[in-house]
């Protein structure tokens, strides 16, 4: 397997040999690296002042691939030693790459941090890449790529055998090298939809992690978890789920037609919003009621003064992701001892929640029935009644900006409600007016001048506390 990157000189990167500061390999050297099954071995065939070409030759060992297997059953028992591995880009060539451009791969640049956020102008050739045409163009062309591929003859002198399941892959495009890798680790495993290992739900956080900040918007989402998780329907699920966390476009196919963008996912800035309105408040006790899978429990157990933290679903099963990402289970004890996870529900008081410095409702109000929040209101703010208690919901103004959301609808299909910018205001004045609080609004996500921001934040107040502070 053979890869190639090519960093053109550009006014942001007008230095191309900065790319081996970026993968930590130095141009003038050729490294080889022990990986699973074969070597691969990292050099420069070009280093210019206006091009810098790195590339990674991976080398298979098909009898090595074969060894350690045990109780493999091949009707073709040859076929394990003569196939097409050693020689298309396969999820070999991404674990590979896993190892030995991690640093690049996770952002990292040690001493030249400065390079990590830039554009380069790149170009990536694969000489055999599993698929068709039209399918590495659905995968490669919504994440900003100039895709090039050309179907490979089976052989050139029998051109009535036709094309071979392969296409020579060339990319062109304008992008960091960090963000760049991450579409390659992703998407090769997708087209070759064959992993040679294991795939359990650590394939999840991997996902996650490398493709997280494009995959929930991506058009072709669903194919590209469905074989990246070996298309196991359980994980995909679990998958999709924490892929909803970071989109605020509906669960279903609605906008499946939506042009994915670079633009910074909305849910960074309400995680962001929360967790400065929370630093603000200098609690030592936080709880996130309808903490779903956790997204925002590891950044609470991280501000400084913070010792407990609570996270609340009516989910057992989503606990149990929570405490999956969270790791509890290699926790010290007195990390275990910072965070709880509970078995509750807003419809009723638990005693188990008084006395809390401040309560989180992220995105949680809009997927209980209207009617009942009365009873989540006396819950959390008479019987719980935190020091401080942060709010985020949509704005139902902000929807038109959705291109493929039709008229009236929600963003997600489990939302009961969707407030505009007035009826949000009118609920927080009669709720802190009824409980003792004092309550200010805030705007979260970029802000348009006709229907506002994204995201709507209310941060509620004991009144008491406000009098004695004055």
């Amino acid at each position: 397997m053979f890869l190639t990157i090519s960093a053109r000189r550009s006014p942001a990167f007008d230095v191309p040999s900065d790319i081996g500061f970026l993968l930590h390999k130095h141009p003038d050297r050729v490294q080889s690296f022990d990986v699973y099954g074969g070597t691969a071995q990292v050099f420069y065939p070009e280093v210019t002042e206006d091009i810098c070409t790195v590339a990674l030759l991976l080398e298979v060992d098909p009898v090595a691939l074969v060894r350690g297997r045990s109780g493999a059953r091949d009707g073709f028992a040859l076929g394990q030693y003569i196939n097409d591995r050693p020689y298309v880009a396969s999820s070999l060539l991404a674990v590979a790459m896993g190892k030995v451009f991690r640093s690049a791969l996770n952002g990292r640049c040690p001493g030249h941090e400065q390079l990590v956020d830039r554009a380069a102008d790149l170009e990536i050739t694969l000489p055999a890449v599993p698929g068709d045409p039209e399918l590495v163009q659905r995968l490669f062309a919504p994440l900003g790529w100039t895709v090039a591929a050309t179907p490979v003859v089976l052989d050139a002198t029998r051109p009535e055998w036709g094309a071979a399941p392969f296409v020579s892959l060339t990319l062109h495009g304008t992008q960091r090298l960090t963000d760049a890798l991450g579409h390659l680790y992703v998407l090769l495993p997708v087209l070759d939809d064959a992993k040679h290992y294991w795939v359990g739900e650590r394939e999840i956080d991997k996902l996650i992690r490398t493709g997280g900040s494009w995959l929930a918007t991506h058009p072709e989402r669903d194919l590209i978890t469905h074989r990246y998780l070996a298309r196991q329907r359980g994980l995909k699920e679990a998958a999709i789920q924490r892929l909803v966390e970071l989109d605020d476009r509906p669960a279903d196919d609605a906008v499946a037609e939506e042009v994915v963008t670079t633009v910074r996912p909305l849910v960074r800035d309400r995680h962001d919003s929360v967790l400065q309105a929370v630093r603000e408040l200098q609690p030592s006790s936080v709880v996130d009621l309808g903490c779903g899978q956790g997204a925002l429990l590891a950044s609470l157990l991280e501000i400084r003064g913070v010792t407990s933290v609570v996270g609340t679903e009516v989910s057992d099963s989503a606990l149990s992701t929570a405490a999956t990402r969270l790791h509890t289970d290699r926790m010290t004890e007195r990390q275990s001892e910072r965070l709880q996870l509970l078995l509750s529900s807003l419809m009723y008081t638990d005693d188990r929640l008084e006395g809390m410095d401040v309560a989180v409702l992220m995105e949680v109000i809009e997927h209980i029935d209207i009617e009942r929040l009365p009873t989540v209101e006396a819950a959390v703010f008479g019987a719980m009644r935190p020091r401080a208690v942060v709010v985020t919901t949509p704005n139902a103004e902000y929807n038109v900006r959705y291109p493929g959301l039709a008229p009236g609808a929600f963003r997600h299909t489990d939302h009961r409600f969707e407030w505009t910018r007035a009826e949000f205001a009118a609920w927080t004045a009669a709720t802190a007016e009824r409980y003792g609080y004092s309550v200010g609004l805030q705007t979260v996500g970029e802000v348009d001048e006709i229907v506002g921001s994204p995201t709507q934040m209310a941060v509620f107040r004991v009144r008491e506390q406000l009098e004695d502070a004055s």
